[in-house]
């Protein structure tokens, strides 16, 4: 488990790796900070788009050997990006980084489906999914500190480096694979088309894409326009960034509490926390009272709410589907990755203040947790 959660933080984490770097990125490519945006968004959507081929794949051909192949295509294409001249063939490689990366995320799943015992099998679910949610924290505190003892290209270099080294290292740790009595892949896209009729768990899957959208879209407005208080302080960036990981760490330590509350309960709690936390933060940011101590504080909250979400979305999606379950967390998958996309769109086009955009965030997370509520009301 530590080797499969290292390994998600750093594939997860390439999403957002471009967000501190975007003004770098922009006077490379000859074009401006907010366009630069658009090669995080098309890494996203390959990344989504991926994932509706790799569940199928990783039932056909083995979860080993697709973590691992997966890691090393992805290696290629982390290092394509550093050669990209503009904008347009920069958004391409990062589609196919994503696109490659996505080969990840269901084969650990499954493997820890198969592969883990029962009584630690909802413990590990959780630390993967935290994981892949602190690589949005850890990715950006990585990518800025390189960044500025080197140059935005060298974090693409040693990522793919450190890609090489955990294909080893999880061809090593990973159990060899069984052999496959999959059903073909049609039958998974069947079985996704089924769960695409019924209306509750449509109402899910949308909420699940309220999630990581309004995520990347904080620390996104935070590069972009963050409070004149942070200019300041050179570290503040830094230091706000890291200070939402203790909250990472903490979930999975509450988790044996929170399981105790039903799962529908728990997405829609946690998104009003966080859509609270947005719409307090836009009101200090608008007074000019949020200092980067605040912001850190409120953040932490923030992120703890969105960590909250994310496994109980997973917990009742997945309590819909039956037999179907891959199918639904491929569904899942795609969804949350289709909201961290539209992240950065949201950011740029919903304002030119965070105040603005922080006010934005927070409608669309209570907007997700109406969805959880209508999709939870329709279930009974």
């Amino acid at each position: 488990m530590p080797a499969l959660c290292a390994v998600g933080i750093l594939v997860v984490g390439q999403l957002y790796t471009l967000l501190p770097v975007l003004d770098e990125l922009g006077g490379s490519w000859s074009t401006t900070t907010s366009a630069a945006g658009w090669a995080t968004t098309a890494f996203g959507f390959g990344y989504a788009a991926g994932f509706l081929f790799s569940g199928p794949l990783s039932d056909r051909f083995g979860r080993r050997k697709l973590i691992v192949t997966g890691l090393l295509l992805t290696a290629l294409a982390t290092v394509a990006v550093t050669l990209a001249s503009s904008l347009a063939v920069g958004c391409a490689a990062r589609a196919v980084q994503g696109l490659a990366a996505a080969t990840f995320a269901p084969a650990a799943f499954a493997y820890i489906a198969e592969r883990i015992e029962p009584t630690r099998r909802v413990a590990a679910m959780t630390w993967l999914t935290s994981s892949f949610l602190s690589a949005g924290v850890l990715g950006q505190v990585f990518s800025q500190s390189v960044a500025d003892a080197w140059n935005w290209e060298a974090v693409f270099y040693i990522c793919a480096a450190a890609m090489v080294g955990g294909a080893l290292l999880l061809h090593t740790t990973l159990l060899p694979d069984r052999a496959s009595a999959a059903a073909s892949a049609l039958d998974a896209y069947r079985a996704m088309g089924k769960l695409l009729t019924k209306p509750s768990l449509v109402l899910f899957l949308l909420t699940t894409v309220t999630l990581l959208c309004g995520f990347v879209a904080v620390y996104t407005a935070l590069q972009l326009m963050g409070p004149a208080s942070l200019s300041d302080r050179p570290d503040a960036m830094l230091l706000l960034r890291a200070s939402s990981l203790p909250a990472m760490v903490l979930v999975p330590l509450v988790t044996p509490f929170l399981v105790k509350v039903p799962a529908a309960q728990r997405v829609i709690g946690a998104l009003l926390l966080a859509g609270t936390v947005s719409g307090m933060t836009a009101l200090l940011a608008a007074g000019d009272g949020l200092s980067p101590v605040g912001l850190g504080a409120l953040l932490f909250v923030f992120v703890f709410g969105i960590a909250v979400t994310a496994p109980a979305l997973v917990e009742a999606i997945a309590s819909q589907a039956g037999p179907a379950r891959g199918a639904a967390v491929a569904l899942y998958t795609f969804t949350l990755f289709v909201g961290a996309s539209l992240g950065p769109l949201l950011a740029t086009s919903a304002g030119d203040s965070f105040a603005t955009v922080s006010t934005v965030i927070a409608g669309v997370l209570c907007a997700g947790a109406a969805l959880a509520a209508t999709g939870q009301y329709l279930r009974r």
